[in-house]
């Protein structure tokens, strides 16, 4: 069993009043009143039943035995500031372990990582890509980015940005014979599936086609397979807002026609609620919903269709 320690508080008072000679210096040092340290000394003075000050008139005088104690205190107290000290600087800076889907990780981090780098270079960033969702209790991952639905008990989510999905082409298809001019001309192109025939079909409803139509194309596994795809000129697919943005940005893709599906299931940023504010989280979290606005507006910028080639 721990034997009982003085209380903290009389020690600083202790310790303040021993270096300046003086509880009205040591007062003002601690922000507290003069009468506020003398009766924290003289309560520690009773536990210890020692005296660690000769009160001579005007002067504090520090005795032997508080000379001695005086030295156990202050290496104790540099100690807890120097352990503190290290703690905050790791909270700031260190290691800082992401957890994230594969096909976040391809089609939007990994693009973006140089800048987090260079801005915040104390950050030791360390991603981890993996189908499964982590669990934070058992392994070393501070912060994730899921997709879902943002209802995770005991964990702090905060999503990431709205996503609607639309079609999506390399501009060289809408040049040539093949060229777009109405929704109804994207059946003349393979269309590349996700999974499912299901998205497809959706979407031709929301243009007015035949969703009967959507049963040609390779169906993939993958949403940045879908992109690549799409990216290499082997089709039309669909593509979900945050995926897609920046080769939409960069002129790798472009939107053909405006029509989109509205999605419930986002991104989201996720880590335990007893982590949520730590620096080196917020310092993170800020910059992925940074990067995720400063897309949403130049997305905006582009427009729908104004990118079609003519």
């Amino acid at each position: 069993m721990r034997p009982r320690l003085p209380p903290l508080n009389a020690l600083k008072a202790f310790e303040a009043a021993a270096r300046h000679e003086s509880f009205t210096r040591a007062a003002e040092e601690l922000c507290v009143t003069q009468g506020a340290v003398s009766h924290q000394v003289k309560a520690l003075e009773a536990e210890l039943a020692i005296k660690l000050f000769n009160r001579e008139r005007q002067r504090l005088i520090i005795t032997e035995a508080g000379r001695d104690y005086l030295a156990v205190v202050r290496d104790a107290l540099d100690r807890i500031a120097i352990g503190t000290e290290r703690l905050l600087l790791r909270q700031n800076t260190g290691v800082l372990t992401v957890s994230t889907s594969p096909d976040f990780a391809a089609k939007w981090l990994v693009h973006r990582l140089g800048h987090f780098v260079e801005a915040h270079s104390g950050i030791d960033l360390r991603v981890s890509a993996t189908l499964h969702h982590v669990d934070f209790a058992r392994e070393e991952v501070d912060l994730a980015v899921r997709h879902g639905d943002g209802n995770w008990p005991g964990l702090d989510a905060v999503r990431l940005s709205p996503e609607r999905l639309f079609a999506v082409c390399s501009p060289k298809l809408l040049s040539g014979k093949r060229r777009l001019s109405n929704p109804a001309d994207i059946l003349k192109l393979p269309l590349i599936h996700m999974d499912s025939r299901a998205d497809w079909k959706n979407w031709l409803q929301e243009a007015g086609l035949d969703d009967a139509a959507a049963t040609h194309g390779p169906v993939l596994n993958r949403a940045s397979m879908v992109i690549d795809a799409a990216i290499n000129g082997q089709g039309i697919a669909l593509a979900r807002t945050t995926l897609a943005a920046w080769d939409l940005i960069n002129g790798h893709l472009v939107r053909p026609f405006p029509q989109a599906l509205a999605l419930s299931k986002t991104y989201w940023i996720v880590c335990p609620r007893a982590t949520a504010n730590l620096p080196k989280i917020v310092t993170f979290r800020d910059w992925l919903l940074s990067e995720a606005a400063s897309d949403l507006r130049r997305l905006k910028d582009l427009g729908g269709t104004s990118h079609r080639l003519k």
